[in-house]
């Protein structure tokens, strides 16, 4: 199989570092769109290389003696130590790396514009934040512009001013060697999958990133002001599949050399076709069921398969067991009796989530998006951060815990 890029570019296509992907799907615009949001973000080769690194150190008396060391035409990075003090980090041209930023701003420096939306919602309308959790400004992705082409992560990304600020408040500390690290106020956290992004993935440890780029345990609290202890053996480099959290929003990072690997739109497509030449009938009305092209995957069609989510059988829409006193929320199988959600059957068309390319077998709950039994298997044993709480949920909050589903036989 082949990647959409290598079907429609096989000599053409630029040099391609990966993708971010946001699990669910993304806010909207208080403003509207305008084009700027999407769910996802490829990262190609800039045409000039636009990364920076750290320069000189300067040690300020006071916060606007700071800002006058602060070039608006150089990126620089500023701690506050206290009222008396203030470090200024000035970062110089990259030629060998591109910079990347994510974040909620609609500015020009973010390239990746993320917003929240309310947990447990299943659509983009009316899921805005009333207060947002993530950050203007939340992060920036640093490429190497040569082979491998790798990927790292630092927490935080410059401003219009090109300039990243941390507080008095913020968590901030003087390195080993003398240098300057901090963290965000949500914070950036990283998990990076076991056995990388494959069928046999598993789940690895969610780590915060600092704005250096190092890499450290979790906080007490997503905003605490003591950091966890760092872990040096891990790194800031991103992998086939790790997961960033931005406190709001999560990201699925896919290589290139990834993604070149995962299903394309036609499999997926023949695979649809396939379940449907099976001819499977609804055990009830025996009318035969059908999954709808993707291409109206908003719309539900009268053929579509539905499925009770607590036991698992696949059923044409019928009416059995909708009773009032249940409020139309849940319903009661009529083959098992067995009392909980129904819902229609979606082909999960997002190719980015396949850890393979198997047939569609099993659904997620509560969305009934269907694909194969070893994706649902990995995807529902990651614990995602819950906002800015230290608690962690199961994916099932975001459509996603492994469901299995009974095939009608075909007769």
């Amino acid at each position: 199989m082949f990647s959409p890029d290598q079907e429609n570019h096989p000599s053409k296509a630029p040099v391609k570092y990966g993708e971010l992907i946001v699990l669910g799907y993304n806010g909207s615009l208080p403003n509207g769109d305008r084009g700027r949001r999407k769910s996802r973000f490829a990262l190609f080769k800039r045409p000039k290389a636009n990364g920076v690194k750290p320069s000189t150190v300067h040690i300020a008396c006071t916060p606007q003696a700071a800002k006058a060391i602060s070039n608006k035409d150089q990126h620089s990075i500023s701690y506050t130590l206290s009222r008396a003090q203030t470090v200024v980090v000035e970062y110089t041209y990259d030629s060998n790396t591109d910079m990347f930023q994510i974040g909620r701003s609609t500015e020009s420096p973010i390239d990746f514009v993320v917003t929240d939306t309310v947990p447990g919602s299943q659509s983009n309308s009316d899921t805005q934040s009333v207060q947002s959790t993530i950050s203007r400004f939340a992060c920036r992705i640093i490429c190497e512009r040569n082979p491998p082409f790798t990927a790292r992560i630092y927490a935080a990304g410059f401003d219009s001013s090109k300039n990243i600020f941390l507080g008095e408040k913020a968590a901030k500390w003087k390195t080993s060697d003398g240098q300057m690290d901090g963290l965000t106020t949500n914070g950036v956290l990283v998990m990076h999958p076991r056995n990388g992004f494959t069928e046999d993935s598993k789940p690895g440890i969610w780590r915060e990133i600092s704005v250096c780029g190092n890499v450290f345990s979790l906080r007490e609290t997503r905003s605490a002001q003591q950091r966890g202890k760092m872990v040096e053996i891990e790194t800031n480099q991103l992998q086939d599949g790790s997961l960033i959290d931005l406190c709001g929003a999560t990201l699925l990072w896919r290589t290139a050399e990834g993604l070149s690997h995962t299903p394309t739109v036609k499999h997926l497509e023949a695979l649809r076709q396939e379940i449907n030449a099976a001819r499977p009938q609804c055990p009830v009305g025996f009318n035969t069921l059908a999954f709808p092209s993707m291409k109206r995957k908003d719309v539900v069609d009268e053929k579509q398969p539905w499925v009770y989510l607590n036991c698992g059988h696949v059923h044409g829409y019928h009416n059995w067991g909708n009773k009032e006193e249940r409020d139309g929320k849940d319903r009661e199988c009529p083959m098992c009796r067995s009392v909980g959600p129904y819902v229609p059957l979606w082909l999960g068309c997002e190719a980015g989530f396949y850890v393979d390319a198997g047939p569609p077998t099993h659904a997620f709950s509560p969305c009934g998006h269907v694909c194969s039994e070893k994706t649902t298997a990995y995807w529902s044993q990651i614990p995602l951060p819950h906002g800015n709480e230290t608690e962690f949920q199961r994916a099932g909050t975001h459509a996603l815990i492994q469901q299995a589903i009974s095939h009608p036989n075909p007769n």
